[in-house]
């Protein structure tokens, strides 16, 4: 007798809008299995709506959503009191205070029935929160006291252990954003061995290729590839190059189709004037003449006709296959023209311990270390430095005043990981502006074109966008100063970005021809960068090393 496995999410004929009409999602079909499925999209494709229809916390204007059990979410900006344990994320509280009160004597029923039988559920929760890397967290622990990668590890655990007790489905919105490398590696290690259904938005390629599906979100539809993000990028790319082809034969028909039809016209005039001389000239009876001339007539109808239709067939045609071409969505970033000379010093890091690197030219550092050991504050301190600010300070944990920044210019360009300097109330166009004072309205909105704000979406205030857009603006800004930044500073970068965005940011950088400090925990973004230097931030110190 074979098991048939119900799909972990069915949705039929969704759609969604918001409240002032605008479209999200548009009549989508599909299932999604009970493996890992990555749901992957450009930015603003609707892919943390979907997840909340799923969840119901979003209701759709049309069709249903259906899930085999109980449903798991890990919201993209975890949002917890500080009074909320460990305990809680792991959703074993009841049974701990039930437990205790067995323990205490109590016999009242609703203890053992808060157990449920699952009377080793802290050795559970301990391996839960082991197989994260988290070992040395106790569960009565307060997330006030730990780091917010700690936090979104905890909660994964919780999600995991409680769907290894019943079927259902777990939803994770961009898990990794806020991980170090080492919480990566420990999340994908959970990942690699999820027990159940597991739907993953992220822009993290290395967690995307543990999937077993792939589904795109795209233009309102959704569409569902096999296999890991790799996996699903090699088939669109196979189709993106056959409908490439295909449009190139599209156009050369039309051409062809086109030229016949020019041919043909002039042949039917040339043939008239002929049979006007001809008719002038008396050179036949009238009556064949004017017999001839209406069959002429007829004849040269009939053959427009079947041109105009070849024409407009082969016009259709070329129409069809360029709605098959993907260009709808990435940015196409263009980097002023700078060339800083080799020579020229840019930055100095130092320790008391004697280590140093000075920055040069086009020289490209990575900053790594662990979340929480100063990377962020090592940047802003030099950046106040370059600026005027204020002298250049501690950049490690604070305990010691041993790492040190020289800023050499004061032309950089920071992107820091919170947004928070962008003022809500100004709009796309004018805060880009005030980077690029001497570029006229119409360069700044064809440069904001390319980073996909166009028409009238310019004069959003910031305070309208989501996180994605910010990010756009506030990397249009850095790019586009004027004049050009001869060193940029990027602190977690791909973040907020979709994966065509990374891929155009990556194109752009590139071709910068100035210095580039990257913080990233993102391996497959720094290894594409083509780093020269990998520097490690410890306690205290500077390491020079790699991955």
């Amino acid at each position: 007798m074979s098991i048939t496995h119900q799909p972990s999410v069915v949705l039929s004929d969704v759609s969604f809008s918001w409240p002032d009409g605008t479209p999200a999602l548009d009549h989508i079909s599909a299932a999604f299995g009970t493996g890992r499925t990555g749901l992957v999209g450009a930015n603003g494709t609707g892919k943390s709506t979907l997840l909340k229809l799923i969840t119901g916390e979003l209701i759709p204007v049309a069709g249903t959503v259906t899930t085999n059990g109980a449903v798991g979410y890990l919201p993209q900006n975890l949002l917890l009191t500080t009074e909320v344990t460990v305990s809680d994320l792991l959703g074993i509280t009841d049974k701990t205070d039930a437990l205790r009160a067995i323990e205490a004597g109590s016999v009242e029923t609703r203890h053992f029935d808060a157990l449920d039988e699952a009377w080793d559920f802290e050795v559970q929760a301990r391996a839960a929160l082991d197989n994260v890397g988290l070992e040395k967290i106790d569960v009565d622990r307060a997330v006030g006291t730990l780091s917010g990668g700690e936090v979104v590890l905890a909660a994964v655990a919780g999600l995991r252990l409680r769907s290894s007790r019943s079927e259902g489905v777990v939803l994770l919105d961009e898990p990794t954003n806020n991980l170090d490398r080492g919480a990566r590696h420990d999340l994908y290690a959970a990942v690699a061995a999820w027990p159940g259904a597991l739907i993953v938005v992220s822009h993290d390629v290395t967690l995307l290729d543990l999937m077993d599906d792939t589904a795109e979100l795209r233009l309102g539809h959704l569409e569902l590839f096999g296999g890991g993000y790799s996996d699903y990028q090699e088939q669109v790319d196979r189709e993106q190059a056959a409908a490439e082809q295909a449009l190139r034969t599209a156009e050369q028909k039309l051409r062809t189709e086109k030229r016949q039809q020019t041919e043909a016209q002039t042949k039917l005039a040339r043939r008239q004037r002929y049979a006007r001389t001809d008719f002038v000239n008396k050179r036949r009876p009238r009556t064949i003449m004017n017999q001839r001339k209406t069959e002429a007539q007829v004849s040269a109808g009939k053959l427009r006709g079947e041109l105009d239709e070849k024409v407009a067939a082969a016009q259709e045609e070329k129409r069809q296959q360029e709605g098959r071409i993907r260009d709808d969505t990435a940015m196409r970033i263009t980097l002023p023209d700078l060339d800083v000379p080799a020579g020229r010093r840019l930055v100095e890091f130092s320790d008391d311990h004697g280590a140093s690197l000075v920055l040069q030219g086009t020289e490209r550092v990575a900053l790594t270390g662990p979340n929480g050991i100063g990377k962020t504050r090592l940047l802003e301190s030099l950046i106040r430095q370059a600026r005027g600010d204020g002298s250049s300070d501690d950049g490690s944990t604070g305990t010691q005043n041993s790492v040190r920044t020289s800023a050499f210019t004061d032309r950089i360009g920071y992107l820091p990981q919170r947004l928070e300097h962008l003022d809500d109330t100004v709009s796309v166009i004018d805060t880009v502006r005030a980077a690029a004072p001497n570029s006229s309205v119409e360069q700044v909105r064809a440069s904001l074109a390319r980073f996909l704000f166009r028409a009238d979406r310019v004069h959003q205030t910031v305070g309208e966008l989501s996180g994605g857009e910010r990010f756009r603006v506030a990397l249009a800004s850095i790019l586009l100063a004027e004049p050009a930044h001869q060193l940029l500073v990027l602190d977690e970068p791909t973040n907020n970005l979709d994966l065509d965005s990374v891929d155009a940011l990556v194109s752009a950088l590139g071709g910068y021809r100035g210095g580039l400090i990257v913080v990233s925990h993102d391996d497959a973004f720094l290894d594409r960068l083509g780093i020269d230097t990998w520097l490690e931030l410890q306690h205290g110190a500077l390491r020079r090393g790699g991955l």
